[in-house]
């Protein structure tokens, strides 16, 4: 099945099974390997990315829902350049406060907290964030640091307005 799919602000045209699940064709098709295979039964949250910004775990979307939405993923959150001040502030308050361990839950986890401001406001709390952290699994941390991580990307993005 030919379809085009707008990820991280380009448009692609892939051609691949009516059933190919969105999380594949991401990794596989186009090479965009930051979206993580954890679970494949959307238990996990390794794979959450936006789709016209809602969150969404991407192992349980077909690829052909996706057409016509707009598709956001670890890699189009930042800017280019490779340096600090390149990374989005909900990536920057993950290294700041340390809020990875191994790193494979991280990406959807960003994402998650993207989703968490986009619901909620820039003003969280660690309630809130524990609370809609249910479905984002880590398994190396005791997800303090990744709460910390969460409330203070929140933060960043209100004084950054991103």
């Amino acid at each position: 099945m030919q379809m085009t799919l707008t990820i991280n602000g380009q448009s692609h045209s892939v051609d691949a099974p009516a059933a190919a699940l969105l999380v594949d064709v991401l990794r596989d098709d186009l090479g965009l390997t930051g979206t993580h295979i954890g679970c494949d039964t959307s238990q996990c949250g390794a794979c959450n990315v936006l789709v016209d910004g809602v969150g969404m775990k991407a192992c349980t979307m077909l690829a052909a829902q996706a057409q016509g939405a707009s598709i956001t993923t670890i890699e189009g959150i930042g800017k280019s350049g490779g340096t600090l001040e390149a990374l989005h502030p909900m990536q920057l308050a993950f290294r700041e406060a340390h809020g990875l361990q191994c790193g494979f839950c991280t990406p959807g986890m960003v994402m998650a907290g993207m989703e968490m401001v986009r619901k909620h406001g820039t003003r969280l709390t660690p309630e809130l964030v524990t609370h809609e952290l249910e479905g984002n699994l880590c398994r190396c941390t005791g997800y303090i640091n990744i709460v910390k991580a969460i409330v203070a990307g929140a933060a960043g993005m209100e004084a950054s307005h991103a």
